[in-house]
């Protein structure tokens, strides 16, 4: 659970902080959003700084103890939100930046859906091992939170960087 919790609110941290971080990162977000066609200009604007908001919200409620549950559950939500827009953005032929960190140009693709799909059952693994659990949780050991913490910062880093890591490993051989 501690796994989950920690992963989850880097993921957020990493992704609010990387809108928020400066005018242009935040109307290249903004910018990103609009590209999608979902909505009028006018109403991509709200939905943006919905998301800011929805984002601080999970953040909020992953670090809060007593809000454990609805933390993991208001990310789960937001997470098939944000999949279910890539997705239809994808079938509409929408391949815009993806600026889900702030900084990348890589376009949306079914790479993007995948990785959510990925943090959607962590999210749900999250809930149902805090509601085994009890909600906020129980004893543990100082090693097993050290583990779960490393885990959870290895797991946020691949996530945030999965763009730059495929692009890494995937190469293309020229003949001879």
């Amino acid at each position: 659970m501690i796994a989950c919790q920690a992963l989850l609110a880097g993921v957020f941290v990493i992704a609010l902080a990387g809108k928020v971080r400066g005018r242009a990162a935040l109307d290249e977000f903004v910018a990103s959003i609009v590209a999608l066609g979902m909505f009028s200009r006018a109403r991509s604007v709200v939905a943006a700084y919905a998301v800011l908001g929805a984002e601080a919200v999970v953040i909020l409620a992953l670090v809060l103890p007593y809000a454990l549950l609805l933390g993991f559950v208001a990310a789960t939500a937001l997470l098939i939100v944000l999949t279910a827009g890539i997705s239809a953005a994808l079938r509409r032929g929408r391949h815009t930046p993806c600026r889900c960190f702030g900084a990348s140009v890589t376009p949306l693709g079914r790479t993007h859906v995948v990785r959510n799909l990925v943090l959607v059952a962590v999210g749900c693994i999250g809930f149902a091992a805090g509601a085994a659990a009890g909600g906020a949780g129980s004893a543990v050991h100082p090693a097993g939170v050290a583990l779960a913490l490393a885990a959870a910062a290895v797991g946020a880093l691949i996530v945030v960087r999965l763009d730059d890591l495929i692009g890494l490993f995937a190469t293309s051989v020229s003949p001879r």
